[in-house]
């Protein structure tokens, strides 16, 4: 089976006319490369007690694992609301930091998310190719 199959299929609620996704999350909990399979959950929690970072794999990786072609868009979302310290995300080759990102992502938090109950965050990442990436906080 390949990676791409096993993503939950997204499934439309009839009184919200909008699609719910389920997924199964994956945890990193340390600062770490987060793995292709890690982030095509699409839901990744952190529990840490202390800073952690979390790159994001290289696009290479993370378009053969989501069989993107140019105009592909994947969200992922980070859940710290049960960690006690920040969650910086970075990018690794072929991840390119959208300009808005670039140009504030230390200043306006838009890599970062914070502790506790306002801990969620939800990131963009749209393929210009199947081996390239743009980055961008969403929510």
């Amino acid at each position: 089976m390949s990676v791409v199959s096993s993503i939950k299929p997204r499934l439309t609620s009839p009184e919200l006319n909008a699609p719910i996704v389920r997924s199964t999350p994956a945890a990193i909990n340390a600062t770490a490369t987060a793995t292709a399979v890690q982030v095509i959950t699409g839901y990744i929690t952190s529990t840490s007690a202390a800073p952690t970072t979390i790159t994001l794999p290289t696009g290479t990786l993370l378009g053969a694992a989501l069989n993107a072609t140019q105009g592909t868009v994947f969200d992922l979302f980070i859940d710290n609301t049960a960690g006690a310290s920040t969650v910086t995300i970075a990018v690794a080759v072929n991840g390119i930091l959208s300009a808005a990102a670039a140009a504030n992502g230390t200043s306006q938090g838009l890599l970062t998310v914070p502790s506790g109950v306002t801990g969620m965050a939800c990131f963009r990442l749209m393929f210009s190719s199947a081996t390239a990436y743009t980055f961008t906080r969403v929510a």
